[in-house]
């Protein structure tokens, strides 16, 4: 537990952009690893909301738009033909759903809560509400696959009280998160892929 309050002191203090090779090696028990995630970059047309638990939805990308910039802890949304982007993807496992109408609804799910945004345990309830009964293609998983435990979908690291044992991941889990976000969004695992795709900007078009 104390990497624990050691990396969210570093969050606090703006000091959680390490690299991710050197975020790695921050051990939360024998056995597992656990990963603090990059500063959050800041926001690109993202409309500002209220600090709350359920954090806030970004807008639809505007005809106008080329795509939408979606950061740690955000949710948002694309027409067909557009592109999102999810910027300094570290610790970070990005959820993009495509629909059946050639849109995208993504999701930037990060290790620990970027304040006013979503926790991970509640990321993929926004993703479902966003969806509602539209047509889901594919969805596709994607970052730091080793540095996430299939749980932090259902129970944020932050929801541990102190003392509490915190799991981590012995191993990348690809199947595990493939379940978690299946059983999340309420769509079959057969439409679910997971990619490990680390460190740095992904672009989905």
């Amino acid at each position: 537990m104390r990497q624990i309050r050691q990396l969210r002191w570093l969050r606090a203090n703006g000091r959680a952009g390490l690299p991710v090779t050197a975020l790695l090696a921050l051990s939360l028990g024998v056995g597992g690893v656990a990963v603090a995630q990059a500063r959050p970059a800041a926001a690109s047309g993202v409309h500002p909301g209220p600090v709350t638990p359920s954090a806030r939805m970004t807008e639809p990308v505007t005809p106008a738009t080329a795509h939408l910039r979606i950061t740690e802890g955000q949710v948002g949304e694309v027409g067909p033909g557009r592109t999102i982007l999810y910027p300094s993807v570290t610790s970070c496992l990005t959820v993009t759903v495509r629909l059946r109408d050639g849109g995208k609804v993504g999701a930037h799910a990060s290790l620990f809560q970027v304040p006013g945004e979503y926790r991970s345990d509640r990321i993929l309830a926004a993703v479902k509400q966003r969806l509602g009964t539209r047509g889901v293609r594919a969805v596709e998983v994607r970052g730091a696959v080793g540095a996430w435990h299939p749980s932090y979908f259902t129970r944020a690291i932050e929801s541990y009280a102190e003392g509490e044992q915190v799991p981590v991941p012995s191993k990348p889990d690809p199947e595990g998160l493939a379940r978690a976000v299946a059983d999340g969004l309420g769509e079959p695992r057969g439409k679910v892929t997971v990619e490990d795709l680390p460190d740095g900007d992904q672009t989905v078009d």
